[in-house]
């Protein structure tokens, strides 16, 4: 991880690492926090137990991270594919993670379709598409 002060996100490297090479040279800052705005808009256009469908601002998305990282360790992020728009203000990137829930050691697996739009060379706002359903079911299953 690029800076010690977000060491305890390192769950979630995988994805993290995935966007921001997604991004590329088109926003400034080694970590995924490091690329967002501090009024970033991050939405989610799914409902899904206990995460709400606006975060806004840097601080509130990493207390949210925070929680989720308490919960799915990923070990990677892969088939990303990246579609720029508006002159690369907007960016579409579509990519899978795969992880492990830790509370019952269940498989994680999820797609996702993120519309990222780029203002100042920050994220500005953020509008999230996944597969709910596999993530339910990850999170509901009671093996280990």
């Amino acid at each position: 991880m690029p800076k010690a002060k977000f060491a305890v996100y390192a769950p979630a490297e995988p994805y993290f690492t995935l966007v921001r090479g997604a991004l590329g040279g088109l926003v400034d800052g080694e970590h995924f926090f490091d690329i967002l705005a501090d009024d970033v808009v991050y939405e989610v256009l799914y409902d899904f137990p206990g995460w709400p469908r606006v975060v806004q601002g840097r601080d509130d998305l990493m207390a949210l991270f925070r929680g989720y990282v308490d919960n799915i360790a990923l070990q990677s992020a892969d088939k990303l594919t990246v579609h720029k728009a508006d002159d690369s203000r907007v960016v579409v990137i579509e990519y899978e993670v795969h992880g492990t829930i830790l509370a019952t050691g269940a498989k994680y697996d999820n797609r996702f379709c993120s519309i990222v739009r780029i203002e100042n060379r920050k994220i500005a706002h953020w509008r999230d598409y996944m597969d709910s359903l596999a993530a339910w079911n990850a999170l509901a299953a009671r093996t280990r």
